[in-house]
């Protein structure tokens, strides 16, 4: 069977959407909010940063404009990381509603240009900011990967729910406590056998 490179691109970046989407899901308004690491990492944050990023780079990095003001991109130069959680007045159905819109806006850009289409990312550097969507495409499946390992890791954190997605996870049937008293007790040895070299 032929592969379509851009239906394969695609399809990938809509399953991890789809998993990002999918980790909120159950939670309770305070826990899909708050910060869950020193640095902040929040689950809905991830939600409005993958928005955010998606309308950017599907958009005006591609001389479609999204249509849609988000009016925490002009305050990034103030507040780097407006776009990395939801204030107390945006709701989850709003950044949820607008993640569906912009991720229906990408996929129609998605399926109306080819792979070599040209496009500028304007922060990047200068070598680096002339891209195509194929460049885009992969850029974009690397980053809501990455943000969904994030999401997997904080819903794991909070009432243990994990998998790549609703009713299909890709974890086995175990023991977990015994498995992580297991590797626990492999690192502290690991550790003691070490402290003598480093002595």
């Amino acid at each position: 069977m032929a592969s379509d490179p851009k239906a394969d691109l695609h399809r990938y970046l809509r399953a991890a959407r789809e998993t990002v989407v999918w980790k909120l899901e159950g939670l309770p308004e305070y826990d899909v909010r708050r910060p869950l690491t020193p640095t902040g990492t929040n689950l809905l944050g991830l939600v409005k940063h993958l928005a955010s990023t998606e309308q950017g780079y599907f958009g005006d990095c591609l001389g479609r404009p999204f249509g849609e003001r988000l009016p925490w991109l002009d305050r990034l130069d103030d507040d780097p990381n407006a776009d990395m959680f939801a204030t107390a007045d945006e709701s989850r159905e709003d950044i949820l509603s607008l993640y569906a819109r912009v991720t229906a806006f990408a996929d129609t850009v998605i399926t109306e240009l080819p792979l070599d289409a040209p496009g500028v990312v304007p922060w990047w550097s200068e070598e680096r900011k002339y891209v195509t969507l194929h460049l885009l495409l992969v850029h974009m499946i690397a980053e809501t990967n990455r943000h969904a390992g994030h999401a997997d890791i904080l819903r794991e954190g909070l009432d243990g729910e994990t998998g790549m997605r609703q009713g299909g996870s890709n974890l086995p049937t175990h023991d977990w406590v015994s498995y992580r008293q297991r590797v626990e007790q492999a690192a502290r040895e690991a550790a003691d056998r070490a402290r003598p070299l480093q002595a």
